[in-house]
């Protein structure tokens, strides 16, 4: 409100500059200001929602006097003409380009903008030709007509496709953020529940085949081994819901040695030996470990797994399976653990060896290894 009021009032005295002067004629004042006065209050109080209507209601106080201009200039180079007024300008220019600057500002719609233009355009003939169709006045009325209206117009479309892109950068931004955190904790998800409910099935499953318990322990160590595939498989769902295929997240892992992965995997039940080789370990060994048991757990129970790590590759083989697998094939932590290595500048490759199952991860041999989630700087 209070920017209209003050909008008004300086608009008023622009206005009141314009026009014949009250003290010394009085009736000139009240035909001709008071009037231009009434027109811009209706244009100040419609400008903010509707700057296009502004604009057509301040047509009569527009740039149509082309006694005075911004620049007088000779073309007698171009156009046998002296003395052009360049960009004529009144008080009321200002007010006029702002109300320009708004349409284009506020307005996502061309074509309104392109009829009051060509309706701007019609006004400005119709007074050039009033006033005798020189040449100079054609001149006059164009550079009007541009630097009053259409520019100004222009810049406010610059300025709001500039908010867009800015609006839709930080959209986008978020969504990314989002998309992160969705997949580092499907990441984290898969890595201990993950692992820790295929250690509960092959644990189950051990206990299922012990010859020194009950028909009713029996039965109930296979049902915690069912319960606990099919929270696995439940688990995996929930994980291809919270990230998505293009999810390349690496995370640092848990800190844990992989002897002691290891031992953990053969506490629980699994048949494991691991061939730790002398030298550093790969940063992602314990990630394609834990991964490689993790499945070999669930697709392949009961199955002899052998661990190979070495300072640049990552060997884990198992053998046939015991008993028929509970777990349906994901595919989801595998190619997470892709993405990792690939980052990581080294290569992953996994499929069918003899009557089991391979997954052999080489990292680069040259100089130190990157860690995962880091670009190879080569």
């Amino acid at each position: 409100m209070v920017y209209d009021v003050l909008l008004f009032l300086a608009l008023g005295i622009c206005i009141a500059a314009m026009g014949p002067d009250p003290f010394t004629d009085p009736a000139g004042f009240g035909v001709v200001t008071v009037p231009r006065w009434v027109l811009a209050a209706v244009a100040v109080l419609v400008g903010r929602p509707y700057p296009l209507a502004a604009l057509v209601l301040l047509l009569p106080l527009g740039p149509w006097r082309f006694s005075e201009g911004f620049a007088t200039v000779d073309l007698s180079w171009l156009l046998p003409r002296r003395n052009v007024k360049i960009l004529p300008l009144l008080p009321t220019s200002p007010f006029i380009a702002w109300y320009a600057y708004l349409t284009g500002r506020r307005m996502a719609r061309g074509w309104p903008a392109l009829v009051a233009f060509c309706l701007i355009a019609v006004v400005g003939v119709v007074v050039v030709l009033s006033k005798g169709g020189d040449l100079a006045l054609w001149v006059s009325m164009l550079t009007a007509v541009v630097g009053t209206y259409v520019v100004p117009h222009l810049f406010g479309v610059l300025r709001r496709r500039l908010l867009q892109q800015r609006r839709q950068a930080r959209t986008s931004a978020e969504a990314q953020a989002r998309m992160r955190e969705r997949a580092r904790i499907a990441r984290e998800m898969h890595d201990s529940l993950g692992h820790d409910l295929a250690l509960i099935a092959v644990r189950a499953g051990g206990l299922e085949l012990s010859p020194g318990l009950a028909p009713a322990q029996v039965k109930a160590a296979g049902e915690l081994r069912l319960a606990a595939a099919d929270a696995t498989e439940r688990l995996r769902q929930i994980i291809g819901l919270l990230r998505e295929d293009a999810d390349a997240a690496p995370l640092s892992p848990v800190q844990e040695e992989v002897s002691e992965l290891v031992r953990r995997a053969a506490d629980s039940g699994m048949s494991i030996s691991l061939d730790l080789a002398p030298g550093p370990v790969p940063g992602l060994a314990r990630a394609v470990v834990q991964e490689a048991l993790t499945n070999a757990a669930k697709h392949a129970p009961g199955a002899a797994v052998t661990v190979a790590v070495a300072p640049h590759e990552v060997r884990v083989r198992n053998g046939p399976p015991r008993s028929r697998p509970t777990a349906r094939t994901g595919g989801l932590g595998l190619a997470g653990l892709r993405e990792r290595v690939r980052l990581a500048g080294g290569t992953l490759t996994a499929g069918p060896a003899g009557d089991g199952f391979e997954l052999v991860v080489s990292l680069p041999g040259d100089g130190p290894l990157p860690r995962a989630g880091e670009e190879d700087p080569r």
